[in-house]
Order: structure tokens, then sequence, then C-alpha cells
């Protein structure tokens, strides 16, 4: 007698539907926290830019293998991650060819389209398992990516967006490090006070961020729980 898969059960990592390999949010965890335990080490030393570049474009790719798991989402999320990888790459290499507003734009879509994916996910799983946890801490954590493309564009649309409240010396800007920092200060709702928002859309988005970290765990917390304490059914 063959067993059929119950329509909500969690998609692990292995051959899809597809018939190539996909990851599991496990694997996009890890590619997600190579990429932010490193970021602040190497950014600064000499060929930083490449590794960074590197480590973005492993989450990235990451991040289209954890949710393609249909044909349809597949073909979305390659038109959405090629053209964003490429033109990463692009501007790393030949800054004059092309502006960083074309990658940022293609990273908000990209990263925006994995983040609902996941949280479809989480939301519909039937139990709590290892892929539900690793898929929830992904997308709080792909939400502070998110903002933090977000203020790169910003900033780079109105380099006076942002003030530094800081002593360095050195003229700061909102990219890199200092946009992923300011981000996930702002999704925590701590808020150290060394970078301020300015102009009226980089307050808008920073408030949007605060209530989006807030409502986030509040939400997720309740459907844990919720997934938990359901008595599990068993079908003969």
């Amino acid at each position: 007698m063959s067993e059929t898969a119950h329509p909500t059960e969690p998609i692990k990592a292995g051959p899809g539907r597809l018939g190539i390999r996909r990851f599991s949010a496990v694997e996009l965890l890890i590619a997600l926290a190579l990429l932010f335990f490193c970021v602040p080490f190497v950014e600064e030393v000499r060929g930083g830019d490449i590794i960074v570049s590197i480590l973005l474009s492993l989450v990235l790719i990451s991040a289209v293998l954890a949710v393609s798991n249909r044909r349809r989402t597949l073909v979305i999320a390659l038109l959405l991650a090629i053209p964003t990888v490429a033109s990463r790459w692009i501007n790393h290499f030949r800054p004059h060819l092309l502006p960083p507003a074309i990658f940022l734009v293609g990273g908000l879509l990209l990263i925006a389209f994995v983040v609902v994916h996941l949280m479809r996910f989480v939301l519909r799983a039937p139990s709590v398992s290892l892929e539900v946890l690793c898929a929830s801490v992904s997308a709080y954590l792909m939400l502070g990516l998110l903002w933090t493309i977000a203020y790169w564009l910003v900033s780079e649309i109105n380099p006076a967006a942002f003030a530094f409240n800081t002593t360095t010396g050195t003229k700061e800007s909102m990219h890199g490090f200092n946009a992923f920092y300011f981000s996930f200060i702002t999704l925590s709702t701590v808020g150290y006070g060394d970078i301020t928002p300015v102009s009226k859309v980089a307050r808008m988005l920073a408030a949007m961020e605060a209530m989006t970290g807030l409502l986030y765990v509040a939400v997720l917390i309740a459907r844990l729980v919720a997934l938990y304490s359901t008595p599990k059914s068993y079908e003969s």
C-alpha cells in the first residue's frame, strides 16, 4: 500500500519535484550566519569586498534553492536572482557600468519574495520541527537584510538621509556594514542613537522596521506555541 504525503508536510532537503537538490532552511540559516559574522571582520581588510560579495551571493542562491520546490516558484526566483547577483558583480568590478541601485532594487524584490515563502511555510506547518525553527529564524534575519538594502538604496538616492552621531573623524555612509548594523539595531528596537534617520523616507522605513520586528516576534511565538500545544493526530 503506497503512502501519500500530507499536503502541509514540510519539504526536506533532497531532490525536489524538478529533480534538483533543494536546500533546506537549515542550510539557508548557515549561509546567513556566515554573512552576518564575517561582514564586520572582512569589510576593512584587503579584498574584503569580494568576500562580502561572495557571501551575499551565497545567501541569495541558498534562499532561492530553499523556497523553490515548485517550477513556478523556481522560475520567478531565478528571474529575480540572476539579474541581482549579476549586477552585484558587474557593479563590483565595473562600478561605472551599472549603478548600485539596480542590484539594490533586485535584492529588495528577491528577499521580499523569499521572506513571503518562508513565512507561508512556517504558518502552514503542522508541527514544530527543526526545519520550521530554522525557517522562522531565517525569515527574521532576511527581514533585517531586506531593510539593510532599503537603507542602502535610500542613501544612494539621498546621501543626507542619515546623520552619523560619531566622533571617528571619517565620513560615514550607509553602505555595507553601517546599513546592516542600523537595520538590525532597529529591527530589535534597541536604537543606540549613533545613526539617525533624517529624511522622511528614512524615518518611515525605520518606523516600519521597528513595528515589523515587534509584530514578527509576537506572531511567531504565538504560532509556535499553538503548534507545540496542538495534539498530534496519527493516521493508521
